[in-house]
């Protein structure tokens, strides 16, 4: 009887705290994608025994019950290939007579092969260029942004051996490139550029946007240098092609905070989903900037278009055919940076943009103490005042009237 009068009054009712809805999808979800705290991180530039050096960069991030591979390739197109297993002993074989042959699939394979509980990619296809001279500046959704240029096809350009740029101390490696065939002599003397880099723990970068990352994560650069731009005010865009998991594209979410103490007057996250969480993301702040030392003064704005299934005209990545096959669910998204006012690229021939990828649950970012200071402060004020005017009432001397009552 008591019992079920107390289930009644809603102790049989009482919703779930966040803390522990938290904690049951970490336990419902796969063992390679509830994160880790700490990872050794290891980067390797995988050689071909029987040729000349092949760009193909493998990342092993190894926790205490799980590994993340990245493998990043200029093989074609830039690429990254993303798996996560639930073991810290799973490994890449690569096999190079596949992975170079007109029918690569099987040259790369992450064993073992049931240990896979997430895997997907990234393609890099082409950067399209658009003269805004003339556009109208108060329309930024414009489509097309500008007149366009013929697009560079990335896989079509010639990169570093990345074995150059290979730093183990800060875990990161650079490709760098310039076009095969450049009739207008615009990469002269300027490239493009993807340096990518590892974490073995938690942190932030010293230059902005600042993305919190953890060791689940592996942050990409992608800097545009020097390059001559074909207009006298060009806007720069980068298509990136994923393979859905299943036949849905990824989704794009947004998310706003009052907090812009890392990445001032941005008030934005953007995340690509491959699935609910936790599963594969990207994700990154809608921002780039146009000087080297990224500030507010050469922040541009990075607007994303929704990903939208994609036909057979994408270059094709050898790494992703040699690891997924023939699957061809392929989705494509665009990023766009900049507009037509403000600073832009003409600046000083100059444009860099981050994003991190990774698996689990995306990092999210807490209120600063600052925020947090300012936020206590605006609050509690107003109730000071009160108590202390409610104080002054009860507490101050009391004045006695004059008056004198008629009897």
């Amino acid at each position: 009887m008591c019992s079920c009068e107390l289930a009644r009054r809603g102790w049989g009712r009482r919703a779930p705290s966040p803390l522990l809805l938290l904690s049951l999808l970490l336990s419902a979800a796969p063992l390679g994608l509830r994160g880790e705290e700490a990872r050794q991180v290891s980067l390797e530039v995988i050689p071909d025994p029987t040729g000349p050096p092949e760009n193909l960069l493998h990342i092993r991030a190894v926790g205490s019950n799980s590994t993340l591979h990245y493998v990043w390739s200029s093989l074609g197109p830039p690429a990254v290939v993303l798996v996560a297993t639930n073991t810290p002993h799973s490994a890449l074989s690569v096999n190079w007579s596949l992975l170079l042959s007109p029918e690569p699939a099987g040259g790369l394979v992450v064993l073992p092969e049931d240990s896979v509980q997430f895997s997907s990619s990234l393609v890099f296809t082409r950067l399209f260029e658009f003269d805004s001279t003339n556009t109208n500046t108060s329309d930024e959704a414009a489509e097309p942004p500008g007149k366009p240029y013929p697009p560079y096809c990335l896989a079509e350009w010639s990169w570093n051996n990345v074995t150059d740029s290979l730093d183990p101390a800060t875990l990161s490696a650079t490709f760098r490139g310039h076009p095969i065939h450049d009739p207008t002599g615009a990469f002269a003397n300027g490239s493009l550029a993807f340096r990518v880099q590892a974490f073995s723990g938690s942190g932030r970068p010293a230059q902005p946007p600042r993305l919190l990352h953890t060791a689940d994560t592996c942050q990409l650069e992608v800097a545009l240098v020097g390059a001559v731009p074909r207009g006298n005010r060009s806007l720069f865009r980068l298509e990136v092609a994923t393979l859905g998991q299943g036949p849905n594209c990824p989704s794009v979410r947004e998310q706003h905070s009052i907090d812009d103490e890392y990445a001032p007057a941005v008030f934005q996250l953007d995340q690509l989903l491959w699935g609910s969480l936790p599963s594969g993301f990207m994700q990154w702040r809608p921002v780039a900037f146009s000087q080297n030392q990224g500030g507010r003064e050469s922040s541009l704005p990075c607007q994303v278009s929704p990903p939208y299934p994609t036909l057979a005209y994408l270059p094709q990545s050898p790494i992703v055919r040699a690891f997924f096959g023939s699957q061809n669910n392929f989705c494509a998204f665009n990023l766009t940076f900049g507009t037509s006012a403000g600073p832009g690229y003409w600046d000083q021939h100059y444009l860099s943009w981050s994003m991190l990828l990774g698996v689990g649950f995306p990092p999210m970012d807490a209120l600063s103490p600052l925020v947090l200071g300012i936020t206590a402060v605006a609050l509690g004020a107003p109730g000071l005042v009160l108590l202390a005017g409610g104080l002054f009432l009860l507490l101050g001397p009391k004045r006695y009237s004059e008056y004198q009552p008629i009897n």
